[in-house]
């Protein structure tokens, strides 16, 4: 059964779409049937040019990505979610959203990123701090992987997540 995992932030341009893509190309590659989504509390509309040079640049096709509604996943018909990952930085006084949705009481967990889209010295800043969020990500991703997901109870499931978050 496919492990459905949603990534959320608050706009769902940068962060939440780098790891949707980095999940779903590292689940692909490892034959994992995991599937990654992305959302966003209030949605910018648009994905950050940045977000998708760096997902292509690593060989990641983003065709069909888009800025969503965290709404679709709590609707009827939406994939029963398994784990909610929110990527916003608290550190930063950002807002994360708190996911009440869903009809699957999943696991939820915190790991918070910078965003890239603030990054400072221009374009190249820009393209250098998306780039190394991409690999921070793609990391975590990696790690959420080598876990032996339909074994897992969800509280050895959230055990598991946090310790990841911590690396």
């Amino acid at each position: 059964m496919t492990t459905h995992v949603l990534i959320l932030c608050t706009h769902n341009s940068a962060r939440s779409v780098l790891s949707e893509g980095m999940l779903n190309h590292w689940a692909k590659k490892l034959s994992r049937d995991v599937q990654a989504h992305s959302a966003g509390s209030a949605p910018s509309g648009r994905i950050n040019p940045f977000a998708v040079e760096a997902l292509n640049n690593a060989g990641i096709d983003t065709a069909g990505y888009y800025s969503k509604s965290w709404d679709e996943f709590s609707q009827d018909g939406a994939p029963p979610l398994s784990i909610v990952i929110t990527v916003c930085d608290s550190a930063a006084a950002e807002q994360c959203p708190v996911f009440f949705g869903g009809n699957s009481q999943p696991v939820k967990v915190h790991w918070g990123y910078p965003d890239p889209s603030n990054a400072e010295g221009g374009d190249e800043g820009k393209r250098r701090a998306f780039e190394l969020t991409r690999q921070a990500i793609g990391y975590r991703m990696l790690q959420l992987l080598q876990l032996p997901l339909d074994t897992m109870s969800k509280a050895e499931l959230q055990q598991a997540l946090v310790e990841i978050s911590k690396a």
